[in-house]
């Protein structure tokens, strides 16, 4: 089997409710329109996390589309997945640069510093992996650790929608009807528009807001003359990396959550389609690194592997490879789009911030969600001394200082929830 040796199957097998397995395809048009609802299903995020750290959202579609296509490359195109943006470095990120939420980032330099550092600890790790197995990370990381660290991210991100993203009465009620169109569209719709939840709701949002703004002068009006200005190809804003030592010690840690994630996707795939995937995950691991180490020397954020499209994956239960190659190439075009980069940057910051609360949300139930699908006793105090430390550690931001640098919220919970639970894991 090579990298792009598919067996075809026809778009019966999905009529009878079949399985296209990782190394099969549907006839290309058909891989085509899979490709394209898993670029609009990673999106939502991909474009919200530089949003939030002021990087050039065109700029991380476009290297999401190249960090794809890396990871696909590096797996021998056998790891169905899609590199996004990844939220876990918002919150090292915002305090790497003292970024205030609108517009620009000022001091992205350090940041990109930063999340090469990252993806090189990451590579490093893959390499590890790749050559002695993953049983020493599932031992250092079990589900307890890793639902904790992975709801952190989550809840430590939890005050900048809330504080940093809405600047009078209006905004804040403007993100509360934000959030109740998502919940609505993910309720009360089905199929290909409760796939893209977060991209439906926020357009609903958008053309509430409008009516507000625009129609009864509530709010500052919906603009578009950014996007009519704009032309439809151009270069994307690339940045150069400055290699802080603070910056790059403060996002580093980061890649554990990486790993955490990826571990976590690998295990899903494997037990959706029934194929043990476990003997790529080092490949995976170095091919997400590399990807991230790309994106951060041309201006872009930190990638992962995507829940989003894991979810596209079990919905349809289509796993082909295949259409992770289309999805890349359609970003990569994309990415050239400055018109695409300018409709991004006209929505409405009180809608941006409601469809953060959402999730940000999100991200700290999946880590509840993992406690729930291993199982994890409560009742051993082991259990639940670390996850309800690292969860206050992550929450209220709790920070040390060694000499002059300084271990965050993000970063105290995850070294914190490790070294806890080891500490703990004695007595046994």
């Amino acid at each position: 089997m090579g990298m792009f040796d598919w067996k075809e199957k026809s778009a019966d097998v999905l009529a009878q409710g079949g399985v296209i397995a990782p190394d099969e395809r549907l006839p290309w048009p058909q891989t085509t329109v899979m490709g394209m609802q898993h670029v609009i299903a990673m999106f939502g995020a991909t474009v919200l996390a530089p949003i939030l750290m002021g990087f050039d959202p065109n700029l991380a579609i476009l290297m999401s589309g190249i960090g794809t296509l890396l990871f696909f490359v590096m797996t021998g195109g056998k790891v169905p997945s899609y590199l996004g943006s990844s939220f876990a470095f918002i919150g090292v990120v915002i305090g790497a640069t003292a970024y205030a939420g609108k517009g620009a980032n000022a001091n992205i330099g350090v940041a990109l510093g930063g999340i090469i550092a990252c993806g090189a600890v990451y590579t490093a790790i893959g390499a590890l992996v790749h050559a002695i197995g993953t049983k020493w990370i599932e031992k250092m990381m079990p589900p307890v650790v890793t639902g904790a660290v992975v709801a952190v991210i989550g809840l430590n991100l939890a005050s900048v929608p809330v504080k940093n993203m809405a600047a009078s009465n209006f905004d804040s009620w403007m993100q509360a009807v934000t959030f109740v169109c998502v919940g609505l569209v993910a309720v009360f719709t089905s199929g290909l528009v409760q796939r893209v939840l977060i991209l439906v709701g926020l357009i609903a949002a958008t053309v509430v807001y409008a009516i507000l703004t625009n129609g009864m002068g509530l709010g500052k009006p919906f603009d578009l003359s950014g996007v009519m200005a704009a032309a439809w190809f151009g270069m994307p804003n690339f940045a150069a990396p400055v290699f802080d030592p603070k910056a790059m010690l403060m996002i580093a840690p980061v890649a554990i959550i990486l790993v955490a994630e990826n571990l976590g996707h690998i295990k899903a795939v494997t037990a959706m389609t029934g194929k043990n995937l476990d003997q790529y995950m080092g490949r995976a691991f170095m091919g997400d690194g590399i990807a991230t180490m790309v994106s951060g020397s041309a201006g872009g954020t930190g990638v992962t592997t995507y829940a989003e499209n894991i979810g596209v994956m079990a919905a349809t239960k289509v796993y082909s490879t295949a259409m992770f190659l289309v999805a890349a190439i359609i970003a990569l075009v994309l990415g050239f789009s400055p018109k695409f980069g300018a409709l991004i940057q006209a929505i409405p910051l009180p809608v941006m911030g409601g469809v953060s609360i959402v999730v940000f949300g999100l991200i700290a139930i999946a880590g509840a969600r993992i406690w729930v699908e291993n199982k994890v006793d409560f009742s051993d105090n082991k259990n639940l001394i670390v996850a309800a430390i690292t969860l206050v550690l992550g929450t209220g931001d709790f920070t040390l200082k060694f000499g002059d640098f300084a271990l965050g919220g993000i970063g105290t919970a995850t070294f914190g929830a490790i070294l806890l639970y080891a500490l703990l894991n004695r007595k046994a």
